[in-house]
């Protein structure tokens, strides 16, 4: 009972209903009209047929007066399947014909106009039937009554009859199967999906909507709110790595923060060691809020909450403007720095984003590649190279160095938040810096590719570009 109640509260089961009333109500005006149209013809048929005979008789009648009438009434009587013919005088006396009985009011009907009425024919008993009659009045107040039988309109009748309890056999069993399959299906695949969701809501997000792979609107939306899930799944998850990353990672310089203030306030050694106390915290510190910022700066981009400040942004200009920025601070390490740009890289995203993450990569290949360098700015080795091309559609950012790179088992895990490898153990940082970049390459529908340069790291914002080229020369906006 429970099932059936749910059957008839659901949306689907009632449309169904809708459906198949919709369906039964044409079907069975359908069916009447044709009906219809087929008795009508069938009339129309009978009632030239009688139109022709009267004027055939007619003819004769003219030709040879009563006695030829009455031959030709006679031998058309006598054939096979005839049409009812009587001839009467004045008085409505039978003179000739092959009706036994049949309305002396006929007689009276207009001359030209059909009716329908009920009649007998000679030898064959009680039988009643209907015939379409028509009345030709002679001379000498003579009348000729010409029939056609329309019995066969019954028959049509019956067959519209038959064929509606066939539309209402129909109606009945697509219902019965309209509601095996929404019970089998529809109704089903809902309550999968209402029992996932409540184990979703009870916490386990690993738990999806079960796809069957019809590519049926359940299916599209099942795929969707799959694709949801996991997302919202990868964002918790991520949000607990970085609560776990940040009790982990923040604790160690919050504990060295504090042991260094009480060491100075135990030492008793005056101001100068406060002093110095109070700058290595205050430097502590600053990092610490450069850790903050740069996990806000991640969950902002990762939110997508900057989508309104995206706007046409020229690669080509922004490689230039980091190169510019970070080129003392190249030289001061020992390197050199260069930019290979072709032609304007147009792109449709947040400039400061992108400035940011480009900057990030420089900022990590001047420090590794240093280190490899030896100081030498004039050796190939010692050089970092800014690269901007537009390839396949794509704009293809890249920051080249010549320093010992990322191994490729190590690649996935050093865009992770506060992943540091051994190599960078001894460098300032908090291990966000390729954490930020990753996610504006996917603010902005790109990967992030880390590649080898052999030797040193080929790191590639691989993005997509903001023009398409088109036939007369000019250019537009891809998206549109």
């Amino acid at each position: 009972m429970t099932a059936l109640a749910k059957l008839f509260r659901s949306a689907a089961f009632r449309v169904s209903i809708a459906s198949l009333v919709v369906f039964a109500v044409f079907a069975g005006f359908i069916v009447l009209y044709i009906g219809n149209r087929a008795s009508e013809l069938y009339l129309s048929q009978a009632e030239q047929a009688n139109n022709e005979e009267i004027a055939a008789l007619a003819d004769d009648y003219r030709a040879g007066g009563i006695r030829l009438l009455a031959m030709s009434i006679q031998e058309r009587a006598l054939t096979p399947g005839a049409s009812l013919y009587v001839l009467t005088d004045a008085l409505g006396t039978t003179l000739i014909g092959n009706v036994a009985d049949f309305p002396l009011s006929v007689l009276g009907l207009t001359d030209g106009i059909s009716h329908a009425v009920a009649y007998r024919l000679i030898g064959e008993g009680a039988e009643t039937r209907e015939a379409m009659v028509r009345v030709f009045v002679l001379a000498g107040g003579l009348r000729l009554v010409v029939g056609r039988d329309i019995g066969e309109r019954s028959q049509i009748w019956a067959v519209v009859r038959d064929a509606l309890w066939l539309v209402a056999g129909l109606v009945i069993g697509l219902g019965l199967l309209s509601w095996w399959f929404i019970w089998r299906t529809v109704l089903r695949r809902v309550d999968a999906m209402a029992a996932t969701s409540q184990h979703i809501m009870s916490g386990d997000l690993t738990r999806r909507l079960d796809v069957t792979g019809s590519g049926d609107e359940f299916d599209r939306l099942a795929a969707s709110l799959n694709a949801m899930l996991a997302r919202i799944e990868q964002l918790l998850v991520g949000l607990k790595e970085v609560s776990d990353n940040i009790a982990h990672d923040l604790k160690t310089p919050l504990t060295r923060l504090r042991n260094r203030v009480e060491a100075s306030l135990r030492s008793g050694r005056g101001e100068p060691e406060y002093r110095r106390a109070l700058e290595a915290t205050i430097e502590d510190s600053d990092q610490l809020i450069r850790t903050f910022d740069a996990l806000l700066r991640i969950a902002r981009v990762e939110s997508a909450s900057v989508g309104d400040e995206m706007a046409p942004v020229d690669a080509a200009e922004v490689l230039r403007d980091v190169e510019e920025l970070y080129e003392p601070v190249a030289e001061e390490a020992g390197l050199g720095l260069d930019v290979v740009v072709e032609g304007p890289l147009p792109l449709f995203g947040n400039r400061e984003l992108i400035s940011q993450a480009l900057a990030n990569l420089v900022d990590n290949a001047i420090k590794y590649a240093a280190l490899s360098a030896g100081g030498a700015a004039s050796d190939d080795a010692a050089r970092v190279t800014l690269r901007g091309e537009r390839r396949d559609g794509r704009i293809r950012l890249s920051v080249i160095d010549r320093g010992p790179g990322i191994s490729a088992a190590d690649r996935a895990r050093a865009v992770q938040r506060f992943v540091r490898l051994e190599s960078s153990r001894t460098q300032p940082g908090s291990g966000l810096g390729l954490s930020l970049v990753a996610a504006v390459a996917r603010l902005h529908a790109g990967t992030l590719e880390l590649g080898d340069a052999h030797p040193g790291l080929a790191a590639t914002l691989d993005l997509p570009a903001a023009w398409a080229e088109v036939s007369d020369g000019g250019r537009r906006l891809a998206a549109e």
